[in-house]
């Protein structure tokens, strides 16, 4: 098993992958003695698949539990869940002294963590991310919340989990649109932050797409301690945390424009397409290193351009109101080479309107 520690002082936690994890969440619960009574929240299709797994553990080990679930997709990332979630909680008693579960991707992470820091103003919880994107990005670092109409993750709060369990036998169990998903997030860290992830990603592609658990294990050990490096460094994206939005600006834009009909990963995979064309435009970005990464995002089967029936005033509205906005003005992240990237708000209308 690996091991990897989120250093944030009283806040810290350690991040644990191996294959078969899952199993053992039960006992190590226990040990660390986090809580007395759990909530597992998850939507109804990993339930159907993993609940009975965590649940068993957790028996086992003589921990008291509940399966709390919510409709599947994008969809029930609302206030309104939220609601229905803290209602559920508080008509099955739930205290300050219990904890919460998220069992599952990215989705059911942002809502989880984002009930668990609202819910009597604060409760702990614990990510079980089921999917690559979610193991790789979003069960670490503290990020929760939910969408309304005007954008993406436009409400919500920096709440850190206490421990993030990651099991990469889950992979396996995932429809393959939903592996290509998350490798748009792992091709994000080798731009922002190791070129030699980067390599890796080109050299063992067969691999990864033949779901060989130890490199996928070595791959999401790598993007964890990135992002583990990132969140320490800055915890509350003042700063240094925003480069992990490389792609996301534009991406989340086009995803919101399609009524979240194209996935999170596909949009940042455009996403960082597009961005790196307007850093090639400012002279800041080598050809040939865009081809690269173009190259290789393509060859993980995602996509490389905007669909060409998408609204491009939609997508410039999205723009607009993105949360990391100045006065209006988007800032992106903008890569330099392979392995560095830096962030600005000069970025022209008429650029953003040539390369979307």
């Amino acid at each position: 098993m690996r091991e990897i520690q989120v250093g944030l002082g009283e806040r810290a936690y350690p991040i644990l992958i191996g294959d078969g994890l899952l199993s053992a969440v039960g006992d190590d619960l226990n040990r660390r003695a986090v809580a007395k009574r759990y909530a597992v929240v998850s939507d109804n299709y990993v339930a159907e698949i993993m609940g009975d797994l965590l649940l068993d553990s957790l028996q086992s080990a003589g921990i008291s539990s509940e399966l709390i679930t919510f409709p599947r997709g994008e969809g029930s990332k609302h206030l309104g869940t939220v609601a229905d979630l803290a209602s559920s909680l508080a008509q099955r008693n739930f205290d300050r002294k219990d904890c919460l579960i998220a069992l599952g991707g990215g989705v059911t992470g942002d809502i989880t963590g984002f009930v668990a820091a609202t819910y009597m103003r604060g409760i702990p919880f614990v990510q079980i991310p089921t999917t690559l994107l979610a193991q790789v990005d979003s069960s670490v670092g503290g990020k929760t919340g939910v969408d309304i109409p005007e954008g993406k993750n436009l409400v919500g709060a920096f709440y850190q989990p206490r421990c993030v369990y990651i099991d990469s036998a889950a992979l396996l169990t995932l429809p393959r649109k939903e592996l290509l998903n998350g490798l748009a997030e792992v091709i994000k860290y080798g731009v922002i932050y190791d070129p030699d992830l980067f390599n890796l990603l080109s050299e063992k592609r067969q691999q990864i797409l033949d779901l060989d658990l130890s490199v996928l294990e070595e791959v999401i050990e790598i993007c964890c301690r990135i992002k583990a490096r990132v969140v320490e460094a800055d915890e509350k994206e003042d700063d240094m945390r925003r480069i992990l939005n490389f792609g996301h600006t534009i991406g989340h834009a086009i995803e919101a424009a399609s009524n979240y009909s194209l996935a999170h990963g596909s949009a940042v995979a455009i996403g960082m397409v597009t961005v790196s064309e307007i850093a090639v435009r400012k002279s800041l970005f080598a050809d040939d290193d865009a081809a690269r990464l173009q190259g290789l995002i393509a060859a993980y089967g995602l996509p490389t351009t905007i669909p060409t029936g998408l609204d491009r005033n939609r997508i410039r509205k999205y723009l607009k109101t993105d949360k990391k906005a100045v006065g209006g003005r988007p800032v992106f992240v903008l890569p330099t080479t392979i392995g560095k990237v830096f962030m600005t708000d000069d970025v022209s209308e008429e650029l953003l309107d040539q390369v979307i």
